[in-house]
């Protein structure tokens, strides 16, 4: 038997229940691990509350990252051994093998050794946030060192991830933010430049920055009437990376820009890298890699314990994190 948190009906984070449970054994190809630590997600609450793109049969458990030690091993599976210290990366599917509970059961591919300096809270705050950035801004934009980058919701753990990345490879981040609040963190983690949005015209402040050469790369996860204003900040040939849908207006085509400099709009999920076994090693390497250095550095913006899952998810609601919620188990 082992803790875990489920839903039994669809709403707010009040539907969130803590129940003792049968916990199955590892099968074949699989790892299972005694969970230190969760990192929150939006992905979870939209579960939570019936918005998700996967619809899952009640009661279901939910939960996307997790660190820990692993617990069991399943058939088939080598370089791992009881107790190694692992943290996951997001599953495709979070019904079929969901993170928050005491005990958590993943695929072998999807568990990593990380470096033994992070904490379990640092843990479980690294794969969904920095592989959904080295996703949009390794893999797909290929961000260079004379590029402008635009990552708007800068605040989020993905933001900050994609600011850490943006620096790293030498490009200049430019992070967007409703308001000033939270600018001066922003800075503090690496932006060159925080744009506030709800206090400052947003296209004429990136051709302020960006100057004749204009941003070659946004990373936005919100859509809506932003896209006006990015686009006609972007280079000829830029590339757009849209990989949300948190604005509740209607997205305008900018069509006059995208005609007249060549732009790509790319809608991008990080499923794409999880789902492609070269493309996940690669990003693991990556990102391990740019941990090790320092260059990577995972922003924990609170704590919960386990027994508080209902008040974690009021404030992953709240909008007022910067960087990842943790809870421990």
């Amino acid at each position: 038997m082992a803790r875990v948190v489920r839903i039994h009906e669809h709403g707010g984070p009040e539907v969130l229940r803590i129940e003792d449970v049968d916990v199955r054994p590892p099968g074949r190809g699989e790892i299972q691990i005694r969970v230190k630590a969760l990192g929150l997600n939006r992905a979870e609450a939209l579960l939570r509350n019936g918005t998700y793109i996967e619809t899952p049969t009640l009661p279901s458990g939910l939960g996307l990252e997790a660190a820990g030690l692993v617990e069991a091993i399943g058939e088939g599976v080598d370089n791992f051994v009881l107790g190694d210290a692992v943290s996951v990366v997001p599953p495709v599917s979070m019904v079929c093998w969901p993170a928050y509970g005491e005990i958590a059961t993943f695929p072998a591919e999807l568990i990593v050794k990380h470096p033994p300096s992070l904490s379990w809270e640092a843990a479980a705050a690294v794969w969904m946030p920095y592989l959904t950035a080295y996703g949009a801004l390794v893999d797909i934009a290929k961000l260079r060192s004379e590029d402008f980058i635009v990552i708007t919701a800068a605040s989020s753990s993905v933001g900050i991830a994609a600011v850490q990345f943006a620096n790293m490879l030498g490009a200049t981040p430019i992070a967007v933010t409703r308001t000033s609040a939270k600018k001066e963190a922003l800075l503090g983690v690496g932006a060159a430049h925080v744009i506030t949005s709800d206090e400052e015209d947003l296209e004429s402040r990136l051709k302020d920055i960006a100057g004749v050469a204009g941003v070659r790369a946004v990373f936005d996860p919100i859509g809506g009437p932003i896209f006006e204003p990015l686009t006609a900040a972007m280079s000829r040939g830029g590339i757009l990376i849209e990989y949300g849908g948190l604005s509740r207006k209607d997205t305008p085509f900018p069509l006059f820009a995208v005609l007249s400099k060549s732009l790509t709009l790319r809608g991008y999920l990080v499923h794409e890298i999880v789902g492609d076994p070269a493309r996940l090693k690669a990003a693991k390497a990556f990102i391990l890699e740019g941990l090790e250095a320092g260059a990577l550095k995972p922003v924990v913006a609170k704590t919960f314990t386990f027994d508080r899952i209902v008040e974690a998810h009021r404030f992953l609601e709240s909008n007022e994190q910067f960087g990842k919620i943790v809870v421990t188990v």
